[in-house]
């Protein structure tokens, strides 16, 4: 069987748009074959694109020859199809196709590495190795698109709260926030990094547009080995002037708020698909908050574990308040030694303006208040054992003004994974970097 050419064709509808209403009319569509049956004199296709799928009915003596015999396909073929639109209420989308002409645009193996019927799932990597194959999945395309929805009601929202959306370098000079989980690359004759974070960047341009947001990648070289951790991640980063971490905390829960509104109102279609239609709900207002002492304490009398004060809660601390706090949840007041030089100490120094939400026993995101004054920020600097001299760019703009101000950085596969009922956050990207994985 020959590969055709377009020669001219271009299609007319996606399949979402052939409805019952186009009865008798003629459409072109063009997709993948994601199911094919052959029964003697009756053939089906199920031709999906990227909005749906619609199915293709091939009736010996109804439909020609020619197209009865070209309609013998492999599964992911890549197909345009001419044909009338019929009713029929038990075909998806209560409609079918009957076609006059089919296009054969390209073939497949007669076994695909991966199964793309929807009757099982692959093991995950196995996917991953296959990643464009893979993303063409009813469930991915569900991922997708909520995560499209997402990311498009983020910007809504904080484009209609007076935020100005910023593009800041992912290339740096040296590793301004400390820490070592940075990447080095070769910057023609000199070593430079690949950036963990905006949070500098974002207070420059906060001091000049007041409220900044930016979504983009970051890079941390740490190797983690969980279902919840990306050398390459995806955030959300908010920068608010003449604020502090309550003004902060406000604006968040009010965008989670109004996202999953959106997710919601525009995408149930895909939330069924992944069967998450009763289980990602629109949040109450506001999100209860916590400090840090109180969830110690919590989890030392209810779970008997016991963590040190001064010490990160563990995982198993974690996932036994994820028992307790189902929904979103903020802790507050974290110790001031295990925060970066940037954050406000309380008036009890032993603390920090400072906060997560959670969502069960999952960290969505990181915020609090920024120290603003100059010297201020080079004692910080010092304090946590790092040359300030290295910070000489950024230090020089806390001395033309700078405001008061807070801010967040939300990770958006992690927000993902929840959103969309996923085990693994490598499924809410579409092409995941971990340490064992830089390919596809």
């Amino acid at each position: 069987m020959s590969i055709d050419d377009m020669n001219g064709w271009r299609k007319t509808h996606y399949t979402r748009d052939v409805t019952p209403e186009l009865d008798g009319q003629e459409v072109i569509l063009g997709g993948w074959v994601r199911n094919y049956r052959d029964l003697g004199g009756l053939k089906f296709i199920t031709l999906q694109d990227k909005y749906g799928e619609r199915q293709i009915t091939l009736k010996k003596g109804v439909v020609s020859d020619e197209v009865f015999e070209k309609g013998k396909v492999g599964y992911q073929y890549c197909l345009m199809i001419k044909g009338k639109v019929k009713k029929f209420e038990k075909a998806p989308g209560g409609i079918e196709i009957i076609p006059t002409e089919i296009k054969i645009l390209n073939k497949t193996p007669d076994k695909l590495p991966i199964d793309m019927t929807g009757e099982t799932i692959s093991e995950l990597d196995l996917r991953l190795n296959n990643r464009a194959l893979d993303l063409r999945s009813l469930r991915n395309q569900a991922i997708f698109e909520i995560r499209g929805q997402v990311l498009m009601s983020i910007r809504n929202f904080l484009l209609k709260q007076d935020f100005t959306e910023i593009t800041t370098p992912k290339i740096i000079g040296s590793a301004t926030e400390g820490g070592t989980e940075l990447f080095p690359i070769m910057y023609f004759d000199k070593e430079a990094f690949l950036i963990q974070s905006a949070q500098l960047y974002k207070e420059q341009l906060g001091g000049v547009y007041e409220r900044v947001f930016e979504i983009s990648p970051a890079f941390r070289a740490e190797k983690s080995h969980t279902k919840r951790h990306l050398c390459e991640i995806f955030t959300l980063d908010v920068e608010m002037s003449f604020a502090d971490m309550n003004d902060v905390q406000k604006t968040l829960e009010e965008l989670v708020h109004n996202v999953i509104e959106d997710v919601r109102e525009n995408r149930m279609p895909a939330l069924k698909v992944l069967n998450m239609e009763d289980k990602t709900i629109v949040p109450k207002l506001p999100f209860p908050r916590y400090k840090y002492d109180e969830i110690i304490e919590l989890v030392d009398k209810k779970f008997g574990i016991t963590i040190e004060w001064g010490e990160d809660i563990s995982t198993e601390a974690y996932r036994k308040l994820g028992e307790e706090l189902t929904g979103y949840y903020y802790i507050t007041h974290w110790p001031m030694e295990i925060k970066p030089f940037y954050i406000l100490p309380s008036n009890n120094p032993k603390y920090s303006e400072s906060f997560d939400l959670q969502m069960g026993w999952l960290e969505l995101v990181s915020g609090g208040t920024r120290v603003h004054n100059k010297q201020q920020l080079i004692n910080a600097i010092e304090a946590k054992g790092l040359n300030s001299a290295s910070f000489e760019s950024h230090i020089s703009v806390f001395g033309f003004g700078m405001p008061p101000h807070a801010g967040f950085g939300l990770g958006i596969a992690r927000w993902i994974t929840f959103i969309c009922g996923l085990d693994d956050i490598r499924e809410a990207v579409m092409y995941p970097r971990t340490p064992d994985r830089l390919t596809p």
